[in-house]
């Protein structure tokens, strides 16, 4: 269903943080020329915590439109509230997205009941496939693989969007559901180990700056070019670390702005990077050739 390269977009803003619709429009354009195989806009990488409702539908309807059914879009619609990830998931559902990606819900700590409760309500209250977001890191809450298991018995919830890094996660996963449950990493640094484990795609942060690249590498996976593959994710390794040197979305917003699509921050309580994350960004897309294109 889903597959590949698929991009955590980035959202761009002007210098007054407010939200650039026309940069916003050229980047899905440049995401698919570059091979990008699907956009999921208004995730954690989007700077969904600090966008007004408001926003967050306006960028969902922007990147939706600009795609033009060209690739996949796969919208955050995720919160730790049930009856707002309804909301956020009906208005995609309407604005013709192809799926949404729903976050484990972060600060209330729900058991794995109150997991299964809240993600059998979200998928019920539509008829497009869901995406599990599991990221234990971010939301505290780990989604068992029982869990999912049962949650994949429901007939939109079609895969997971698996951050935990955890390379055995997937074996499991793939055991308990079966090859057909969509499984896409979260997580640039294994996203080829996470394919050898069963993966059949990565959501990357990295594939915001080296759309091309990113999609190279999967492609040359699935082709059977393992070698290939296995080149074009050692030339990605300095761009990965760089993308995580500080807390993302804060690093691959700065290299996006080297691009020219948007300012160089987030939006507060995340700060601008340091100078030596900055200068480590520069030099590990020039070391790519990646500031050529800008």
């Amino acid at each position: 269903m889903f597959q590949g390269s698929l991009v955590a977009l980035i959202t761009p803003m002007r210098a007054d943080g407010s939200i650039d619709e026309a940069a916003l429009r050229r980047f899905v354009e440049w995401q698919i020329r570059e091979g990008t195989e699907g956009l999921v806009p208004v995730g954690t990488t989007g700077e969904s915590p600090t966008l007004s409702h408001d926003e967050h539908k306006r960028v969902v309807e922007i990147v939706i439109e600009a795609a033009a059914k060209r690739v996949p879009v796969i919208a955050g619609a995720g919160s730790n509230s049930t009856r707002e990830a309804i909301e956020l998931s009906q208005h995609a559902q309407k604005a013709g997205a192809d799926g949404v990606l729903i976050v484990t819900p972060y600060y209330n700590k729900p058991t794995q009941e109150g997991l299964y409760l809240h993600y059998k309500a979200i998928a019920e209250s539509i008829d497009i496939p869901v995406i599990i977001y599991n990221i234990p890191g971010r939301s505290v809450i780990d989604m068992s693989v029982e869990t999912m298991a049962r949650l994949a018995e429901i007939p939109n919830i079609v895969g997971v969007k698996d951050a935990t890094a955890n390379l055995t996660r997937p074996l499991h996963t793939r055991r308990a559901i079966g090859p057909q449950f969509c499984q896409l990493s979260g997580e640039d640094h294994t996203a080829l180990a996470f394919l050898a484990a069963g993966g059949h795609g990565c959501i990357s942060v990295t594939a915001n700056v080296a759309p091309a690249l990113c999609a190279a590498m999967h492609r040359a996976w699935r082709e059977g070019r393992v070698s290939e593959a296995i080149a074009i994710q050692d030339r990605l390794l300095p761009l990965h670390d760089a993308m995580f040197a500080e807390t993302s979305p804060g690093p691959v917003k700065y290299a996006a702005s080297l691009l020219g699509f948007t300012a160089p921050h987030c939006r507060l309580p995340l700060a601008p990077v340091r100078e030596s994350t900055a200068a480590r960004i520069r030099a590990a897309m020039e070391e790519l050739g990646l500031l050529a294109l800008a």
